[in-house]
């Protein structure tokens, strides 16, 4: 898969001139990649588009313009851009109020690692998680996390040919899934396989 060079890159000129359309073209992109499993949590699917975004956005707003700094927010960036075998997400754990979130986090310790894709007629894959760094504590875990799917060849090459997509979450304190996911999802899902 395709995958971030800074020739690529807007200039910071170039990209203030176009950032409010190049916005409302992400944000188009993005309701197609973002699964709600339940009412608290989410799985925001990244790609190539939302990783430039994303890069742009550091750039503009660090004021970046130097190769070695430009470079460091690629490298940054780059490993959340599946690689056409697997889905990368980042997950988000909300709640409206702070003491329902601070009561939440603590009771959903590991929920990250209880999440869960599958590809219909295939057993579920959970993922690997947090491979940067460690997001939980004994106390609590964290509301964002970083999740990477891997399917076999198989289930990719079912998924590119129709086959439903499942998701959901199995933790005693949070146990919600979407069977299947809506159609505009699992199709832009696919795009991110060979």
């Amino acid at each position: 898969m395709k995958k971030l060079v800074k020739e690529e890159l807007y200039s910071l000129e170039e990209y203030s001139a176009m950032r409010p359309e190049y916005r409302i073209k992400v944000r188009a992109h993005k309701e197609n990649r973002i699964v709600r499993i339940g009412d608290n949590v989410s799985l925001h699917f990244e790609d190539y588009l939302t990783m430039r975004y994303q890069v742009q956005e550091m750039l503009r707003a660090e004021k970046i313009f130097e190769a070695d700094g430009i470079n460091e927010e690629i490298d940054t960036y780059n490993p959340l851009i599946p690689d056409g075998q697997n889905w990368k997400a980042t997950m988000m754990i909300q709640f409206d109020k702070v003491e329902d979130r601070v009561k939440a986090l603590a009771e959903m310790i590991g929920i990250e690692r209880a999440t869960w894709v599958q590809v219909d007629g295939f057993d579920k894959v959970s993922p690997i998680a947090n491979e940067d760094l460690e997001r939980e504590t004994e106390e609590k875990t964290s509301s964002v996390h970083f999740l990477r799917f891997e399917l076999s060849k198989e289930m990719a090459h079912a998924a590119k040919q129709g086959a439903a997509i499942n998701m959901g979450v199995d933790h005693p304190a949070y146990t919600q899934a979407c069977l299947p996911i809506a159609e505009n999802f699992r199709a832009s899902l696919v795009n991110d396989l060979e």
